[in-house]
């Protein structure tokens, strides 16, 4: 493996589809090994990005390089296409059994037999799916079916694989499931591999890498601390579950410690703009604790406000909390804390965050 340059990368990259760009990424460095979760609204430029990358959308201006070399002609082309594999939303397999779905990318190759076999194999047992060997590929429930897309992609011992919203169209038990073996995959295997999604959730648990894209520009990318907690703009912040994102103006600074006007409410934080800078306040849910007592004295956290509980929407495992606080907030309680609390819509609350739980973003 060669490590001195990036597993892939990409310079000045333009794609058009009928004349209209799709995407425009002056650069992207994708290191050996990394997990890099693509987040962004549908139309983003994702899958486009994921088809580029896999040569199967011309490219219109610039480079994809695998290893330092590049990979539109020549050897480098050839060696590139071997070395990558690619599962899509919905599973695309061959009307045959499953154990020669999965044998598919290896005969291409032309391995031998015993390879075959043994790769095959190993590939089945990791998904789960040994005891579907010799089932039709047409009798599968989708679950079944992505899980043999996913071992036909792994079998081939791809250096890097490709993810187009490969849980999408699961149910949420079988979707939990299927990235836990994923996860075990790549963790064992070390294969470098970029997985477009629209759902946060899937990222964070899969990736060590955030890219967020917007209009098929990649607007942030950094580690998932930086990106969830750190998002460059409104746009990011919303896009990750900064829930809160409150627009004030700076009153004063000292030493870092700011004052922020929300409305006619004032919110300490953390940061550097100066008196009478306009900025966003970005709070995350799971940040903001609620009381049914002023505990402000006794708290860490530098702000505490009254509020009054607008609205309740039960999430899973978890409610959703809206609150009027003179400004609007979101809050995430689990169901025994909201009877313990005893909250009701149009009730009243206190909700408090520390400073450093607010993200400043300036205007």
């Amino acid at each position: 493996m060669n490590t001195t340059f990036p597993h892939l990368e990409v310079k000045d990259l333009l794609v058009k589809r009928a004349g209209v760009t799709v995407l425009d990424i002056p650069s992207l460095s994708i290191e050996h090994g990394d997990v890099l979760g693509l987040l962004g609204p549908n139309g983003a430029g994702k899958s486009s990005l994921l088809l580029a990358l896999a040569r199967l959308l011309k490219v219109e201006r610039g480079a994809i390089l695998c290893n330092g070399r590049n990979t539109v002609a020549g050897d480098g082309a050839f060696d590139y296409r071997r070395s990558i594999a690619m599962v899509f939303q919905e599973p695309l397999l061959f009307d045959t059994t499953v154990f020669h779905n999965v044998a598919a990318g290896l005969k291409i190759r032309h391995w031998k037999g015993k390879d075959i076999q043994e790769s095959v194999t190993r590939a089945l047992h990791r998904f789960g799916i040994a005891r579907l060997t010799g089932r039709d590929a047409r009798k599968l429930s989708g679950g079944e079916a992505q899980r043999t897309s996913l071992a036909r992609a792994f079998a081939t011992e791809p250096g890097i694989i490709l993810l187009d919203e490969p849980f999408s169209s699961l149910d949420p038990m079988t979707r939990e499931s299927l990235m836990d073996d994923l996860q075990s995959v790549l963790r064992d295997t070390k294969t470098t591999a970029i997985m477009a999604t629209h759902d946060r959730m899937e990222a964070l648990r899969l990736s060590k890498r955030l890219a967020v894209m917007k209009d098929g520009s990649i607007v942030q990318i950094g580690s998932v601390d930086e990106v969830m907690n750190h998002p460059v703009d409104e746009f990011v912040a919303s896009f990750v579950g900064m829930e809160s994102i409150l627009h004030g103006v700076v009153n004063k600074n000292q030493e870092g410690m700011m004052s922020v006007s929300i409305g006619d409410r004032e919110i300490n934080t953390i940061g550097y703009a100066r008196a009478g800078d306009r900025v966003l306040c970005c709070i995350r849910p799971e940040h903001v604790t609620l009381s049914t007592v002023h505990d402000g004295e006794q708290s860490s956290a530098r702000n505490t406000f009254a509020a009054r509980i607008v609205k309740i929407t039960p999430m899973g495992p978890f409610h959703r909390i809206e609150l009027d606080c003179g400004f609007y907030l979101a809050a995430y309680i689990t169901g025994p804390s909201l009877d313990i609390l005893a909250l009701k819509e149009g009730g009243e609350i206190y909700v408090s965050f520390k400073a450093t739980a607010v993200h400043v973003i300036p205007r």
